[in-house]
């Protein structure tokens, strides 16, 4: 009898052992590690990201990329160089500027290309803190005149939306901007002479240029103003009486009411600030010029510079209307 407990007891033990081994096989078998998929993965993965990855793990965001439920848009390291910015230049720039940058470029909710209203500028806040402007039409979707050139890549905390320009959040009014651009010294000295010479009209410029109301300027560079009469400092400080008049009505003849950033722009007339019509042709770049220009037209060099209130668009000649 105890022979037979015996035999019995081990038996039992036997079959528990085993028992256990199979709970443990399948246990390591269910517990296999899920692949992470972040937005922080896809930009480290994706080699088409190598400015992006530099630039994220520099300003500190591969934690905060992981995290939270966003929507990126990612700028490709074409939108880089087309933007005029290498890895150089990304790792040149100061840490907190580069944060800002780009987390300008980040959403704090996570929104497909679908769910994008039909319309222009439909304004989205930011992890920079300041607004940027999403546009659905006919051209597909665009943030700030940047186009989405690949939507809805998916991962685990949100969407990334693949764009072909980096975006810049503002860094002031529209006069601001202009005042902080070595290319614009012509055009400043320009607004400073009507707003000082004429106290009606330069209210008027002075609250374009820094009010709430948004509006867009087609700003020429100096190179644009010295194929002018305008051509010196000394020539738009000594404009008065007609000159002054001609002065005036050509730099309201570069603003057009509304934020209207390159993908937002139809092909036809524009009424401006001085009310004399400008055209605008739409072709493989964009073009606008007044009725002075006769068939010459100003390209539009640097497009959809963001400011508070509005938007500044680089030409390369004046404007005549």
């Amino acid at each position: 009898m105890k022979t037979f407990w015996r035999k019995a007891k081990a038996q039992m033990v036997v079959m528990v052992m085993v028992a256990a081994g199979a709970t443990l096989v399948g246990c390591k078998d269910d517990e296999t590690t899920p692949t992470s998929n972040t937005v922080t993965d896809i930009v480290l993965a994706n080699n088409d990201f190598s400015i992006l990855r530099a630039a994220v793990t520099r300003a500190g965001l591969a934690d905060a990329l992981k995290g939270g439920t966003l929507t990126v848009f990612a700028p490709n390291d074409a939108a880089f160089t087309a933007s005029g910015l290498d890895l150089s230049t990304v790792n040149s720039l100061d840490v907190n500027t580069l944060r800002t940058v780009l987390q300008y470029h980040v959403l704090g909710t996570t929104i497909a290309a679908s769910a994008v209203p039909t319309a222009n500028n439909t304004e989205v806040p930011t992890l920079a803190g300041a607004n940027a402007y999403v546009t659905k039409n006919d051209g597909g979707v665009s943030i700030n005149g940047a186009r989405v050139i690949t939507a809805d890549v998916k991962a685990d905390n949100g969407v990334i939306h693949v764009i072909n320009r980096v975006i810049m959040p503002p860094s002031g009014n529209l006069l601001q901007v202009a005042q902080a651009n070595p290319n614009f010294t012509f055009l400043v000295a320009a607004l400073n002479k009507v707003i000082q010479a004429n106290p009606s009209v330069g209210a008027t410029v002075t609250s374009v240029l820094t009010g709430n109301s948004p509006f867009t300027v087609f700003a020429p560079t100096n190179t644009a103003f010295q194929a002018t009469p305008f051509n010196s400092i000394d020539a738009i400080n000594a404009a008065s009486g007609t000159t002054l008049t001609t002065l005036t009505n050509v730099l309201l003849a570069h603003v057009v009411q509304g934020r209207v950033f390159s993908t937002n722009l139809t092909a036809g007339n524009v009424v401006t600030a001085g009310n004399a019509p400008i055209t605008v042709t739409l072709g493989s770049g964009v073009q606008v010029r007044g009725a002075g220009n006769g068939t010459n037209n100003a390209n539009v060099t640097s497009a959809n510079i963001v400011a508070t209130n509005g938007v500044i668009h680089v030409i390369d000649r004046v404007i005549l209307p």
